[in-house]
Formats: C-alpha cells, sequence, structure tokens
C-alpha cells in the first residue's frame, strides 16, 4: 500500500535528481509554483493532502521521467538516494555545524583542508562539490536530523533555489534564495513560520546552491 509520504517524497526526489526545487519542478511543468509545496501537503486541520494525478503526469512529461522511474523514487527507502545508484562519486562531507569554521572553506567558498570525510553520492558536474550533514531539527520539516545535503559552489543560484550561505563572521546559513540585488541578499528560512531575512551583500562570503538531499 501507497502511503502519502512515499507519494510525496517521490516528487521531492524527482526534482532533486534534474537539480531542481519542487517549486521549480512544479513551475517546469506547467503548474502553479506552490503545487508541491510544504503547506499543500496537508489540510489546516491535518488531514494528508495527495498530489493530484494531473500533476503527477505533468511532471513526469516535463521529465522525461517513466511511471517505472517514479514509481522506483516511491518505493525506494528512506534516506535512499534518488539517483540511480550506480552513477555516484566520492564527495567530502562535514557536519553542517563545522561548516562555519574557515579552516573548511577558501575564500570563494570551495572545500580545502583536512578533516573531511568521505562518501558517495549521485554523480554531480562540479568538481569541487562537497555535502553537508544536518544535526538537530532547526530545519524541519524540510530536513531532518541525518539527512545530508550535496551542495555545489559552481551551480547558478536562482530565485527560489535552496542554498547554502556564509556570511563574513562565519556564521552559515541554509535558506531559500528569495530575492538577490546589488546591495542585498533576501533569504526565506526553511522552517515555517519564521521572518524573512536580509542580509547586506557586503557581509556575504558566498553563496552555494544545494543541488540534492537524501530525504
Amino acid at each position: 500500500m501507497l502511503t502519502h509520504a512515499q507519494i510525496w517524497r517521490a516528487v521531492d526526489r524527482l526534482a532533486e535528481r534534474h537539480g531542481l526545487t519542487a517549486s521549480a519542478l512544479a513551475k517546469r511543468a506547467g503548474l502553479d509554483a506552490t503545487t508541491f509545496n510544504r503547506s499543500k501537503r496537508e489540510a489546516p486541520d491535518g488531514r494528508p493532502r495527495w498530489p493530484s494525478t494531473e500533476s503527477i503526469a505533468k511532471i513526469l512529461v516535463a521529465t522525461g521521467a517513466s511511471l517505472d522511474d517514479f514509481m522506483e523514487l516511491v518505493q525506494s527507502p528512506r534516506g535512499g538516494p534518488s539517483h540511480p545508484a550506480s552513477v555516484g562519486r566520492s564527495l567530502p562531507l562535514i557536519g553542517f555545524s563545522r561548516a562555519g569554521d574557515g579552516a573548511f572553506f577558501d575564500a570563494a567558498g570551495l572545500p580545502v583542508g583536512s578533516g573531511w570525510e568521505e562518501a558517495i553520492f549521485p554523480d554531480i558536474d562540479d568538481a569541487h562539490a562537497y555535502a553537508l550533514e544536518i544535526a538537530g531539527d532547526a530545519m524541519m520539516p524540510l530536513y531532518r536530523d541525518g539527512d545530508i545535503v550535496v551542495v555545489s559552489p559552481a551551480a547558478a543560484v536562482r530565485r527560489g533555489d535552496r542554498v547554502i550561505v556564509r556570511t563574513r563572521r562565519g556564521e552559515v546559513l541554509a535558506r531559500e534564495m528569495k530575492r538577490r540585488t546589488a546591495r542585498t541578499l533576501e533569504l526565506r528560512p526553511l522552517s515555517p513560520g519564521l521572518p524573512d531575512q536580509i542580509i547586506p551583500e557586503a557581509d556575504i562570503a558566498w553563496v552555494a546552491r544545494v543541488l540534492w538531499a537524501s530525504q
């Protein structure tokens, strides 16, 4: 029997497989950008809401995936890769809380130094890609304790992308890119109910895009 969580997780994995957020996947499929938002997955009274068959059909067409591909994502265990297991390479890995340590990144946000672990992840077209392991529940419900995000310093960052931001004071943030101007960076928190954050561009050391997450 298919569960509500399995179906929604497959939608997220399909988006991640193509380097998209759930919102970007919806827009590519010609749907409203909020179609797959977390807030749309439950009714106000807590009852589960399911994606429509029409919306599933449209994202399959938009990504070129087959129904069998989607069912493979549905049936793969939690925490399993959202890319084919046969494709992957070793990426440097550290805990998210350690990313603020200047010893692990250069001025451009590229991983450097020792102390990194290694793990096999889906192949990413960025020689400097790295992985961060989430600890705690501060990013719930999007990321849970133990989830791993793969980050690409080379990937172009667009509105709606999930990003890792490091300030010049050494603070490291996981956010959604809302807007960027010549003077400021406007970010949306991953946890609901928190206010948007505006950071002066002069205070930003680097911004890198999250391409994949092991959810």
